[in-house]
């Protein structure tokens, strides 16, 4: 039974979170470094930077006191942007114990060590991986705090703490399942922004319909192909966490990553596109991520390495697209090497 959950960070889907917590009756004390927002959330229940024009919950109290956050919670969500979870959980180390439920929402990696989310979180707590849960799927902040209906995938290498946190967000709008695929789940979620930076990008150039089809069809290959080699069952992209996250991120302007490819197609630098957008983009990072992923499990990732030429090599994005079209003749099938489908089919 959960009584008090704290989250940590207070973003657009921390506070997403937080929402459906508290729509269940559970206390939840969510966590930022800012006293102005602290102050916003606390007294006008509002969080106008990262959700204009939603109330939210008096069940959630925000606090700049880590030990404050986490004191008396049954669970820890952690929502931090990728390049802040190893902070953020060195942090968390010195008031967390064991008891308590730890699931993270950041879709992204570690990109100077390629490590997981979940590997950085169990590193700094100093537990098991498989006590770490990752919830992931085709689910935008805006509208899960407007209670639209929300389907959504929790994944953990012990199914006992996944069913934990299936029970503790579970409510009549937002479903959740479970998945055994730990890896599989955090890499689906991960990379598709990359594949979604595309779209967007595609979008931005004005190509249509067509061409963003395509894209999200070989992208999804292309994503396929690297989780596999990692050690993910493939049947995890065709899933909530993989194909059902890659098409709400790539097709909505609800999605920063769409948004920002779309400026980056209409010719925008990338240092501008990024103080338009005033949120972290996740993609960027994980495009040059997977880029060095790429070349260290050797498998090819057209669509991410022409996006990191466009990002980290001022390569017009028409001139990535050219590149894409003009590659040499393949067969669709090419998902996995031959040893790997044999592995998974033995």
């Amino acid at each position: 039974m959960f009584s008090k959950a704290a989250v940590l960070v207070a973003g657009s889907w921390g506070t997403a979170l937080a929402s459906v917590l508290a729509d269940k009756g559970i206390q939840v004390s969510l966590w930022t470094r800012n006293e102005k927002q602290m102050d916003e959330i606390n007294r006008e229940h509002k969080n106008e930077r990262f959700l204009p024009g939603i109330s939210l919950s008096a069940n959630i109290q925000a606090t700049t006191d880590m030990k404050e956050a986490v004191s008396g919670a049954q669970a820890v969500i952690m929502v931090a942007p990728s390049s802040a979870v190893r902070e953020v959980s060195r942090q968390l180390k010195q008031y967390w114990t064991k008891d308590m439920l730890v699931v993270h929402a950041t879709k992204g990696f570690e990109t100077e060590s390629l490590k997981r989310i979940s590997t950085v979180i169990s590193e700094e707590l100093g537990c098991q991986e498989g006590h770490i849960v990752v919830l992931s799927g085709p689910s935008h902040a805006e509208e899960v705090v407007k209670r639209c209906p929300t389907t959504v995938v929790v994944a953990s290498l012990e199914e006992e703490q996944a069913k934990r946190a299936q029970d503790l967000f579970m409510n009549n709008f937002f479903r959740v399942y479970t998945n055994r695929d730990l890896v599989g789940v955090e890499l689906a979620g991960a990379l598709k922004n990359i594949i979604a930076l595309g779209a967007g990008m595609s979008d931005g150039l004005g190509f249509g319909d067509n061409a963003k089809a395509a894209l999200l069809t070989r992208g999804l290959a292309e994503i396929t192909r690297i989780g596999v080699e990692m050690g993910a069952n493939p049947l995890t992209f065709s899933g909530l966490a993989g194909i059902g996250d890659l098409v709400v991120t790539a097709t909505s302007q609800h999605s920063r990553n769409w948004r920002a490819g779309s400026l980056l197609g209409q010719g925008k630098p990338l240092p501008e596109v990024l103080e338009s957008m005033g949120m972290v983009v996740e993609g960027i990072r994980t495009t040059k991520a997977a880029h060095t992923m790429s070349e260290k499990y050797g498998v090819q990732m057209p669509i991410a390495t022409q996006l990191y030429h466009v990002l980290f090599e001022d390569m017009p994005a028409k001139t990535a697209v050219e590149a894409l079209m003009g590659r040499d003749r393949k067969t669709e099938m090419e998902v996995m090497s031959q040893e790997t489908w044999e592995q998974w089919h033995t």
